[in-house]
C-alpha cells in the first residue's frame, strides 16, 4: 500500500512541477456536462441544451459592443423555432462594464433591448475564478488557449455540445459568417 501511495504522490508532483506532462491528456471540447446559475440564480445543467445550437456570449451593459443586444436578440428571433438558443453571460472583467447587480442587467437587457435569449449570472471569463464553462471554450482542440479578450466574444455550439467556432468581439451578430455556420449546424440532426 504504501509504494502505491508513493507512486501517487511522485506522479502527481511530476505533473506540478513538469506541466508540459498533461500535453498527452485530451483536452475536452464539450460543454454539455457543465452546471452554470442563471440570472435567478437557478442551476442550469447545460446538457438540457443537447440538441440545440448554441451561442454563448460574455456580455455587459456598458460597452461600445454593447449595441450587439440587438443583433443577437433578432438573431435568436429568427432562428429559435429550429433549436437556436443564445446564452449571454455578463462579466464584468473589462473595463468596469458590467458593475450592477444580476437584476440592474435582466431590467437593463429587458427594457433598453427586449432582450428574450436566456441570461446567466455574472461570472469571470478570465483569470483564477474563471467559470468551469469558459475553462472548456478558452482551452479546447478546437479554438486553441487564449483568454477572453473583450466584452461580446461569441462561441458556437453544435446540437452534441462540441464547441464549433470562437468569434471576437467585433464580430456582429448578424455577420454573413455567423449566420451562416448557425444555419449549417441546425440541418445536423
Amino acid at each position: 500500500m504504501r509504494n502505491l501511495v508513493t507512486y501517487f504522490l511522485v506522479v502527481f508532483l511530476n505533473l506540478l512541477v513538469f506541466p508540459q506532462n498533461l500535453k498527452g491528456i485530451k483536452k475536452v471540447d464539450n460543454i454539455l456536462n457543465i452546471k452554470v446559475k442563471d440570472i435567478d440564480g437557478k442551476v442550469v445543467n447545460l446538457s438540457d441544451y443537447k440538441d440545440k445550437v448554441l451561442l454563448i456570449v460574455n456580455v455587459a451593459s456598458y460597452c461600445g459592443y454593447t449595441k450587439q443586444y440587438s443583433g443577437l436578440q433578432n438573431l435568436y428571433e429568427t432562428f429559435k423555432e429550429q433549436g437556436f438558443e443564445i446564452l449571454a453571460f455578463p462579466c464584468n472583467q473589462f473595463g468596469n462594464q458590467e458593475p450592477g447587480s444580476n437584476e440592474d442587467i435582466k431590467n437593463f437587457c429587458s427594457s433598453k433591448y427586449k432582450v428574450t435569449f436566456r441570461l446567466f449570472d455574472k461570472i469571470d471569463v478570465n483569470g483564477k475564478n474563471k467559470s468551469p464553462l469558459y475553462e472548456i471554450l478558452t482551452d479546447n482542440p478546437i479554438t486553441g488557449k487564449s483568454e477572453i479578450r473583450w466584452n461580446f466574444e461569441k462561441f458556437l455550439i453544435g446540437r452534441n455540445g462540441k464547441i464549433i467556432k470562437r468569434f471576437p468581439s467585433a464580430k456582429d451578430p448578424l455577420d454573413d459568417e455567423l449566420i451562416n455556420l448557425i444555419r449549417l449546424e441546425l440541418k445536423k440532426s
